[in-house]
């Protein structure tokens, strides 16, 4: 009687580890590797700065999707540039390893843990399992076109100046358009010089938009330079708008005027379906204006002070 032996999976991930270790760690040597050693492996050279290993990693990664957020709650630039380096080699020259699935560099929030699941299902032995059962993300329709690779962003604007994982990126992708396509979902603006929001809004696909807050106490400047870009997100599906004014130096033609332009970007939102606003007092006695610009019923209109 045969009896089949099952390497323990505990085993498989110390030879994983002894890779990091590996200075002459090649592309075929990868492409040799269990697919359910790479979730645990790469995480281990993220935390480690295996910068390397990281290139060689991305390049030679099993799966569609690369969701890189959750390992960078941690200071990782290093690690971070590594992994934009690796892609860098693969788009720049268009040789793909044999292996290569890589599709989405997917950069939005998800569950802190779930690299940790990921790999507690590998060390359990029910990782295929764990791939069946893993609730599936959602793409972007952009993604039928030319580019070899999506990277999804998530954009929170609330300083003067953007943090450094977010400057990294949009310098990589700001070169890199012919390549790749910028995917920004959630939209939130807490308090950023326009010039600096304009500059982002400028390489993103606006069409891609499906949710957006915006909550700036000195509305005027942001509210009318913003207005003609709302229009354009034509798949804006969710809007929240929290705390907005004019300065009551503001004349009423003037916010006639502001209330006009803003409330006929509603016409072109065929999509929204819940909108919140809270404190817009620049809107008061203009309610009506606005709700006559809808093209659809919305499920949920949320109105506080």
């Amino acid at each position: 009687m045969k009896m089949s032996i099952r390497t323990p999976p505990r085993l498989l991930e110390l030879a994983g580890q002894s890779l990091l270790r590996d200075k002459t760690l090649a592309i075929s040597t990868l492409e040799e590797l269990p697919m359910e050693l790479f979730p645990p492996l790469f995480m281990e050279a993220f935390n480690r700065r295996c910068c390397e290993a990281l290139k060689l990693m991305v390049q030679a990664w099993p799966f569609r999707r690369l969701p890189l957020r959750p390992l960078m709650k941690m200071p990782c630039l290093e690690a971070f540039q590594a992994v934009l380096d690796g892609l860098d080699a693969l788009l720049t020259h268009g040789v793909r390893p044999r292996r290569w699935k890589l599709q989405v560099l997917d950069l939005q929030d998800v569950c802190e843990n779930f690299w940790m699941v990921w790999s507690e299902a590998m060390a359990h032995g029910c990782f295929l399992n764990a791939m069946r059962n893993k609730k599936p993300v959602q793409d972007c329709p952009r993604m039928r076109g030319q580019q070899p690779l999506t990277v999804f962003i998530e954009l929170w604007l609330k300083n003067r100046t953007l943090d450094e994982y977010l400057t990294c990126i949009l310098l990589w992708v700001k070169n890199r358009k012919d390549v790749l396509h910028l995917c920004c979902k959630k939209l939130k603006i807490l308090g950023m010089p326009f010039r600096n929001i304009r500059s982002i809004l400028k390489m993103v696909n606006l069409d891609c938009i499906q949710e957006v807050e915006v909550n700036c106490k000195r509305i005027l400047p942001i509210l009318t330079q913003f207005t003609p870009y709302l229009g354009q997100m034509r798949n804006l599906q969710k809007l929240v708008l929290s705390h907005m004014d004019v300065s009551r130096y503001v004349s009423p033609e003037q916010k006639k005027e502001i209330v006009a332009q803003f409330t006929t970007q509603f016409l072109k939102l065929n999509h929204l379906q819940m909108l919140y606003m809270n404190s817009v007092s620049f809107l008061e006695g203009h309610l009506d204006q606005l709700l006559s610009c809808l093209k659809t019923s919305l499920k949920i209109l949320a109105i506080t002070n």
